[in-house]
């Protein structure tokens, strides 16, 4: 078995598309209808690893934010950077996460 293919058992060997495991025989892809049989899936594990290069990349992002004219309540700076949240329930709405640029204060607002 090829390096790739010890990797994508959850997978669809023809399109790609996530099995779904009807039976406790095989697994099926819902788009194509291939089925990889559960004793070839049956003991395997997934596993991830996030890399120092992508948390440096996040905080990049994280500097990116868009200002407000809202003045921070701790000094009165209006540089205020913020970014929002779906914290609660979907029919609620959303947390806005603001930070002063000037004074570092951090503050947050359920809207």
């Amino acid at each position: 078995m090829a390096f790739w293919q010890s990797f994508d058992f959850l997978f669809c060997g023809l399109c790609g598309t996530l099995l779904r495991f009807d039976s406790v025989r095989c697994a099926t892809c819902p788009l194509c209808g291939f089925k990889r049989k559960a004793k070839e899936i049956a003991g395997k594990e997934t596993w991830y690893s996030v890399d120092v290069e992508v948390e440096s990349a996040l905080e990049e992002v994280a500097m990116e934010r868009p200002l407000l004219s809202t003045p921070c309540p701790k000094c009165g700076q209006l540089k205020v950077r913020y970014y929002s949240r779906q914290m609660r329930s979907a029919d609620e709405g959303q947390t806005v996460f603001n930070e002063c640029g000037g004074c570092g204060h951090n503050w947050s607002e359920n809207t």
